[in-house]
């Protein structure tokens, strides 16, 4: 699970930030997280392409988070690609498609599949399970929570060596949960096999004033990003806007206890972020600011 920045502003690009998309790159698919202008420019500058399964999910339909999908797509068409792309977001998703893929713009090589997603919608891609549940914005919103499988449990080698199993496919089968037969005896899951391993968790919240389901749906998360549009001192324009400064990422952070905090969706008046990661991190020491092209790849626990 490796996160790309993509773009990182808010309302409008500046000089160093581009519109808000985040690619999430899987064992064989790609997951794209919102979609501004330019965002096909981005996966140049990236290094990186797409996936035969590839998926974009979009959080909300303003104007900042959504017009880079059709540039996308008709470049990836003017690539020649064949497989299906799907696209999933609120309700009127398909509406906005159809308004901006009118055949007399250009045809697509590929079929363009939407998924109209209500909160507590999941879809699962490779072996992660992306849910969505609702945030508070000006417009209907949606967050989204990725969450890897979890992983079987390491093997108890110590138990196994001295009852003399052999390794290969006997452990594999107790691995995977079958119980075995070896020297006289059987031989459980339970006794040969440590508790299965936690998979990992990327919260991605879209535009938000910070609100309860942002921390319930990030509980324990490996990475946070967050709306962090302004800083405090702006807490009443963020509110009047529908989001959330880099001090309330902060507190929901902490209380989700999650891993990292990503500041995102950054105002356009900050040439220089400091103020915000300062006031961020004197609240939750694991906070980071997004900045455009940066990768980060997804430890396991």
């Amino acid at each position: 699970m490796r996160i790309v920045f993509l773009g990182t502003s808010g309302g409008m690009p500046t000089k160093k930030r581009g519109l808000p998309s985040i690619a999430v790159r899987l064992r064989s698919s790609l997951l794209l997280l919102d979609c501004g202008e330019g965002t096909q420019r981005q996966f140049i500058n990236a290094g990186i392409g797409t996936k035969p399964s590839f998926h974009i999910f979009l959080t909300h339909l303003h104007g900042d988070h959504v017009l880079g999908v059709p540039g996308l797509l008709f470049t990836l068409s003017m690539n020649g690609r064949k497989q299906d792309v799907h696209v999933y977001g609120p309700p009127n998703t398909a509406d906005f498609l159809k308004a901006v893929l009118r055949p007399h713009l250009g045809a697509l090589t590929f079929k363009t599949i939407v998924n109209e997603m209500e909160p507590g919608d999941s879809v699962k891609i490779d072996n992660v399970t992306v849910s969505c549940f609702k945030t508070d914005h000006t417009a209907f919103s949606l967050g989204y929570v990725l969450k890897e499988d979890d992983r079987p449990g390491r093997m108890k080698t110590e138990f196994l060596d001295s009852l003399k199993v052999p390794r290969g496919p006997l452990w594999g089968k107790l691995q995977r949960g079958t119980a075995v037969e070896f020297g006289g005896r059987v031989i459980t899951p339970d006794e040969a096999v440590e508790p299965p391993r936690p998979g990992r968790k990327i919260v991605y919240t879209g535009d938000t004033r910070p609100c309860e389901s942002v921390v319930e749906n990030s509980r324990g998360a490996d990475v946070l990003i967050h709306d962090s549009t302004f800083e405090a001192s702006l807490r009443q324009k963020a509110f009047e806007e529908g989001h959330s400064t880099a001090e309330d990422a902060a507190k929901n952070a902490a209380k989700a206890a999650v891993k990292r905090l990503y500041l995102f969706h950054i105002s356009p008046r900050y040439e220089e972020t400091d103020s915000l990661l300062i006031e961020a991190r004197s609240i939750f020491p694991e906070s980071y600011i997004a900045e455009d092209l940066h990768s980060y790849s997804v430890p396991y626990p």
